[in-house]
């Protein structure tokens, strides 16, 4: 599957990569969070001591940065922290992986969240799972 970048990523990825000295494999916006997506073994490194990195290119860009790991397809837990991850204030209670599809379950107030106003925050997250992991998003 072949990933189109528009113009703006690719600038957040090359000022992200100047900064931190990471490539990220990845960026894209999440509720007005530009996220970042590098290796495992580099997340440290992207972030900086004291999240100095994130936190000047923060400034430099005006939004909030979040870096988090690439997941592997294959690995069941990494799918599973890399969606916690993303949607970390909200309060999962549990994810499941059947077939092509992400099935999270969580409270009433927390699915709200998820869902957001016009379901703009489920059909970003859709997108987002569609575009990294090739699954479809579900709610229980």
């Amino acid at each position: 599957m072949v990933k189109i970048i528009d113009m703006q990523q690719m600038r957040y990825i090359n000022l992200f990569s100047k900064i931190s000295g990471v490539e990220p494999s990845s960026s894209f916006m999440y509720c007005g969070q530009l996220v970042f997506l590098v290796p495992f073994k580099l997340v440290s490194k992207a972030i900086g001591r004291d999240a100095i990195n994130a936190k000047k290119l923060g400034n430099i860009v005006g939004k909030k940065i979040k870096v988090i790991a690439q997941p592997d397809k294959t690995n069941e837990s990494q799918v599973v922290k890399f969606v916690e991850d993303l949607t970390e204030p909200v309060e999962i209670t549990k994810i499941e992986i059947k077939d092509s599809d992400l099935i999270i379950s969580a409270s009433r107030m927390s699915k709200a969240n998820l869902i957001g106003r016009n379901r703009i925050k489920e059909k970003q997250l859709n997108k987002i799972l569609k575009d990294i992991l090739d699954m479809n998003l579900r709610f229980i």
